[in-house]
């Protein structure tokens, strides 16, 4: 097994501390902050422990404060209802004795129902999209922090569809789509590739609000962070299969951006929802 998928699964592997009590660990890359993506799937792994024999199919975040990879995370999960149909838990993050995020989860007993859904982009198959890795070259200054962004030391692997938008200001749509999955096979227990996903739901989403500027969350001069993070599992999938992530900003302003994602498996099976709105500030170079 790939190392980079190794760290993954000791991420989601939370650590028991005591009755609703977990507690998790940032992997040591030299990240500044934790990445909001591994809390999020953190937060939902120590969800999932407290719950028996019902999926999630929605959760709903906050990111209070920056997180410290230095020291590990706690999570305290509190057991809000357990009903017939439903199961709700509300997890906290803690670090250093302070709440760093918040998130609360809905899990359902199998049933079925009325089903529609919205048709999948078409978008060249991921075949068709070439690696990052075989992108370097072209890197200029401005986009040097591409390779480090969506490194292979990542555990998803990501192929944006318009890669261009890296290379250039040119304004564009506020629509961006990525292919992603895990670099190697995961595990059978679909706990591991709801959590996964979750994990990978935070990646490139913001970006999208940052298209009709001609601008990226690569860029030194860009401040950008998740601030909230909302996830719906719709259909059972693999997160080790490619998955296309359909994305659109329908809003900036405030220093904030909105964004949402479809992702759809290759067949066209829409799987799960994402919305999400974040940070977006200009870096004033006050040394000027």
């Amino acid at each position: 097994m790939a190392a980079t998928i190794q760290e993954l699964l000791d991420i989601l592997a939370l650590e028991p501390l005591e009755h609703n009590l977990f507690r998790g660990r940032s992997p040591q890359v030299g990240w500044q902050r934790v990445f909001g993506g591994l809390v999020i799937a953190q937060a939902l792994v120590a969800a999932y422990r407290t719950v028996d024999g019902r999926p999630p199919h929605s959760l709903h975040a906050y990111f209070l404060l920056p997180g410290d990879p230095s020291v590990p995370i706690i999570y305290n999960v509190d057991r809000i209802r357990d009903g017939r149909s439903f199961t709700t838990r509300r997890v906290i993050a803690i670090q250093h004795g302070r709440a760093i995020f918040s998130l609360s989860a809905s899990f359902q007993t199998v049933e079925g129902g009325l089903e529609h859904q919205i048709a999948m982009p078409d978008v060249p198959s991921p075949e068709e999209v070439p690696p990052l890795d075989a992108l370097t070259t072209r890197l200029p200054e401005a986009a040097e922090g591409l390779a480090a962004h969506f490194s292979s030391k990542r555990p998803i692997e990501i192929r944006p569809i318009d890669i261009e938008r890296y290379f250039s200001r040119e304004q564009r749509p506020p629509l961006f789509n990525v292919w992603l999955r895990a670099r190697e096979a995961l595990p059978d227990d679909p706990m591991i590739h709801q959590c996964a996903l979750a994990y990978a739901s935070d990646m490139t989403l913001l970006d999208a609000s940052l298209l009709p500027h001609g601008r990226s969350l690569i860029e030194s001069s860009i401040a950008g962070a998740s601030l909230d993070h909302a996830l719906w599992f719709h259909r059972p999938f693999r997160a080790d299969e490619w998955l296309l992530y359909s994305q659109d900003s329908p809003f900036s302003g405030g220093g904030r951006g909105f964004a949402r994602g479809s992702l759809f498996t290759r067949d066209g099976t829409l799987v799960a929802s994402v919305a999400q709105e974040g940070l977006i500030r200009i870096r004033v170079d006050r040394s000027r």
